[in-house]
């Protein structure tokens, strides 16, 4: 006789639940707030798991869903609006991993949670475009173009970490 549906959950948690977290750290830069998404995104897969044929999809569209609704971006992180941008530091010197990670999620939080998702699921999860598409619930040009504009802004917030080609500028 096979395991309980709640052993196999428990299972499945224990197996996936720190993939799952990594993603949504990946979508928010808070791990809290990741936390809260993966906590939410179980704890609803858990009362619909004996109808559930792929479970880790299933969750990972949630926490996306999650993570782009109105509701929790507001909630989370309100917009602040100002006159100017802010001052920029050099970034010519930056020599450790961590330092360009911490950049990177800087800049990465800076973009809106819809062009974050897709970033995330096309370059972190590897993600096709239409596998993007069918996670978002959007079309695939829906994803490409969130996809280049949020690269552009990228490219826009940290200059010193792309080639001058990437850019259309000389460095």
């Amino acid at each position: 006789m096979g395991a309980s549906p709640e052993e196999e959950f428990r299972d499945f948690v224990a197996g996936r639940a720190h993939t799952l977290l990594k993603a949504a750290y990946a979508l928010t830069g808070d791990r809290h707030a990741a936390e809260d998404l993966v906590q939410s995104a179980l704890a609803k897969t858990f009362a619909r798991w004996r109808r559930i044929s792929e479970p880790e999809p299933y969750i990972r569209r949630m926490i996306y869903h999650d993570f782009v609704s109105d509701r929790r971006s507001r909630k989370r992180r309100p917009e602040v609006v100002v006159a100017e941008p802010p001052e920029r530091s050099d970034f010519a010197g930056l020599e450790s991993e961590a330092a360009l990670r911490l950049l990177m999620r800087d800049a990465l939080l800076a973009l809106p949670p819809r062009q974050r998702a897709v970033l995330v699921l096309r370059y972190f999860e590897d993600l096709s475009l239409a596998e993007t598409a069918a996670a978002l619930s959007c079309r695939e040009g829906t994803v490409a173009s969130q996809a280049s504009r949020a690269l552009a802004k990228l490219r826009e917030l940290v200059p010193d970490l792309w080639p001058a080609a990437m850019t259309g500028g000389e460095r």
